[in-house]
């Protein structure tokens, strides 16, 4: 699966590096002082993970936590990141990954017990408050899980909190580390989904859309409340038509109670990563769209556009049965 694989000689014998070197047949290691000698030192152009794509092994230090930028969440809360793992083995066309740190090589954290401490200091010191954590933003979260085993870890700290949840985001059906573990009722598995046109043109080597569907009714069969993110929703004439069936179906597999959450967003870029994309893909069939840069920096659909798309595919929801008050515009003002 990889090129190399870097271990930090500080995390060379912790039991989380031994779990994932175990699981990966024990390869040959370069071992290093720190992570940052190596990784991103140089730009490594984003495609390249197609054929070398290295595995880096180590210790998160300084921020462990980090608070999410304004409308990422439901309104009721905080919402945080937490720095578990860097980069994906996907390739979505619009990720923007491809331009957030200068190499694409995957990054493991080991150090989930001061990852798992710093959440629970900030549900301590504000009791009264909801806060929460979520997964899959700098990386896939059940893409890797078999290897990093990690997810134990954030069971034990969620179990024992009141007013912390935690959200994993995911394109991948790696869900057996899921089906060992029990249910929590703060604990939420969402899917970004979308189209199966759409996963075939953008969203290179993840799992189909049918493939997401069936790991969600296994994870509901198992107790898991599960959300949802058709998130970016890609314009074309027929946009709502051709989510229509796929949101039929999610109301299908899914009762209100296990049901989270489903959020809406548009396509959109930072200016960097819309850069990089443009190098990229330069064929992709996003550049035929009118973007423009909007208020916040970001690089998207015209207001009027993207409101539009967003309060119409809102309606769709609306149409099938989903509560109102769980379907939710990300990243909008």
């Amino acid at each position: 699966m990889f090129h190399k694989v870097f271990v930090e000689r500080a995390v060379q014998r912790h039991p989380q590096t031994e779990k994932i070197l175990a699981a990966l047949g024990q390869p040959p290691l370069y071992v290093l002082t720190k992570i940052e000698d190596v990784f991103g030192r140089t730009v490594k152009p984003y495609l390249q993970k197609r054929t070398t794509l290295n595995l880096f092994i180590g210790r998160k230090h300084g921020q462990l936590v980090k608070r999410t930028p304004p409308a990422y969440g439901t309104s009721t809360g905080q919402h945080y990141f937490f720095y578990n793992s860097y980069n994906c083995i996907f390739e979505c066309e619009y990720c923007y990954l491809q331009g957030y740190f200068n190499s694409p090589d995957l990054v493991f954290y080991v150090n989930h017990d001061e990852i798992c401490a710093a959440i629970k200091n900030i549900c301590q010191a504000a009791p009264d408050q909801q806060h929460w954590f979520h997964g899959g933003e700098f990386s896939d979260s059940l893409a890797m899980s078999h290897l990093t085993q990690e997810l134990s870890w954030y069971w034990q700290t969620f179990a024992e909190l009141d007013n912390g949840f935690l959200e994993l985001r995911t394109k991948s059906v790696n869900i057996k580390e899921l089906l060992r573990l029990p249910p929590l009722t703060n604990i939420v598995v969402s899917f970004s989904l979308a189209p199966p046109t759409q996963v075939s043109a953008f969203e290179h080597k993840t799992a189909a859309t049918r493939l997401r569907l069936n790991a969600i009714s296994k994870l509901a069969a198992h107790g898991y409340r599960i959300g949802m993110h058709l998130d970016p929703i890609i314009y074309h004439p027929r946009v709502v038509d051709t989510y229509r069936p796929l949101v039929h179906e999610v109301r299908q597999r899914l009762d209100d109670e296990q049901f989270a959450y489903l959020s809406l967003g548009v396509v959109r870029f930072s200016r960097e990563v819309f850069s990089r994309f443009k190098k990229n893909y330069p064929t992709s069939k996003l550049l035929a769209e009118n973007f423009s840069c909007r208020s916040d920096g970001k690089v998207s659909y015209f207001r009027p556009q993207r409101l539009a798309l967003l309060h119409q595919m809102r309606a769709l929801c609306l149409e099938v049965g989903l509560p109102a008050a769980r379907v939710y515009f990300c990243m909008e003002d």
